[in-house]
């Protein structure tokens, strides 16, 4: 086989054995994720650590994740998104071993930092593969690679809790690096063996004329940071959601822990269940519809589960909020790599993961100056901005 990028031609079997790999990617990502999050506690106790200093220690994974993002694209471009995403699922599952071999905070910030950095990295460039694959399918199925994220997550997740008393987080996250490795060595080899394929050739869309020269470009540029701040408002939710939607349950509501706890499982359900039917829904609506409807939905959702009176109302409204924001993530990301490769998937990551940085802190400044109910309406708020731009921009969303 000829290694070039004129892949104009790639075979249907090749570009479905892809699919399985990057779709394994997005999954071992999240199952990985998710594991290290449940064994936080265990790390917290064993390194001493107080609650700010963890809180700083855990500022690593988000300061290796942004510091790499934009590296990963420019490697992406020079190597390829393939062999990146590899050799970044291989850091990150060596890396997640690591935090139970820690005995300080400094140390295990230090250790998170590397663990960031690979996560970062790996999230640009398999997300930089996936869009090249959906431009060579023509079909909408992004969002399918988000819900696999989301399953692994759930099952990492869930597993993590069931085995949390039996074994320690040392011998947990070694079964999570060991489990990570024979995963990557199966997939990595379809992603080895075959380049990103090469899109058909096809009537440039709406958002490939944006014009020629620095002028056109610079109107690229402005498109992809438009994108990404649809990512970012999607993000600050999953972040908003996540730190503070229990909390507002048992403080606000009165809920008991257990129904406390189950307000961002339906949150993270449901945006689950919108990813899995997510192509469908891009196939019939459309990018801009689907990003517009969205938004609109997320905005419904989060004003009944920020401002409900009862517990029963506010999880609805929290399983609403999922499916709404649930596909806003997937095509900010997709178009924002069409029109600027693997560059425009790490300015649109970078934003996303900004948007999941600044939401819980956000929130606990405005419920500090106004209440939690108040503050978690900017949940709401966001997600009707990104309807705004899914209209603003429907002629470049395109269909």
């Amino acid at each position: 086989m000829n290694k070039t990028r004129a892949h104009s031609v790639v075979p249907g079997q090749r570009l479905t054995a892809l699919r399985v790999a990057i779709t394994a990617f997005f999954a071992l990502d999240g199952f990985v994720f998710a594991g290290w999050v449940v064994r936080i506690p265990d790390i917290k106790e064993q390194t001493h650590a107080s609650t700010g200093a963890l809180g700083l220690a855990l500022l690593g994974v988000s300061a290796g994740a942004v510091l790499t993002m934009t590296l990963t694209g420019r490697l992406c471009r020079r190597y390829g998104s393939h062999p990146v995403t590899v050799v970044c699922m291989v850091m990150l599952t060596l890396s997640v071993a690591l935090p139970p071999l820690t005995r300080s905070a400094p140390q295990l910030g230090a250790v998170l930092l590397l663990f960031g950095a690979a996560y970062g990295g790996v999230n640009v460039a398999f997300n930089s593969a996936a869009v090249d694959l959906v431009a060579a399918l023509r079909k909408p199925v992004m969002p399918s690679f988000h819900a696999a994220f989301s399953l692994g997550g759930m099952v990492g997740a869930g597993l993590g809790g069931l085995v949390a008393g039996a074994l320690s987080p040392t011998r947990h996250l070694l079964a999570l690096t060991v489990t990570g490795l024979l995963v990557t060595a199966v997939a990595g080899r379809t992603l080895l063996r075959y380049e990103s394929p090469a899109p058909p050739e096809s009537t440039p869309s709406p958002a490939s004329r944006t014009g020629g020269g620095a002028a056109g470009g610079q109107a690229k540029r402005g498109l992809v940071v438009v994108f990404g701040l649809v990512a970012l408002c999607t993000a600050y939710g999953e972040g908003a959601m996540a730190d503070w939607g229990a909390l507002h349950l048992q403080q606000d509501l009165a809920a008991s822990a257990g129904t406390a706890a189950a307000g961002y499982a339906c949150f993270a359900l449901a945006m689950t269940v919108g990813r899995l039917t997510g192509s469908t829904l891009l196939a019939r609506l459309g990018r801009a519809r689907t990003v517009i409807a969205g938004g609109t939905v997320a905005t419904a959702g989060m004003l009944l589960g920020s401002l409900a009176p009862s517990v029963w109302a506010a999880l609805t409204g929290f399983a609403v909020t999922g499916l709404g924001l649930a596909n806003l993530f997937p095509v900010a990301v997709e178009r924002a790599g069409a029109l600027a490769g693997p560059s425009g998937v790490a300015v649109a990551s970078t934003l996303g993961y900004g948007g999941m940085l600044l939401g819980p802190p956000a929130i606990g400044f405005m419920a500090g100056w106004f209440s939690l109910p108040t503050a978690l309406t900017s949940v709401a708020a966001l997600a009707a901005v990104a309807a705004v731009i899914g209209a603003a921009t429907r002629r470049v969303l395109g269909h």
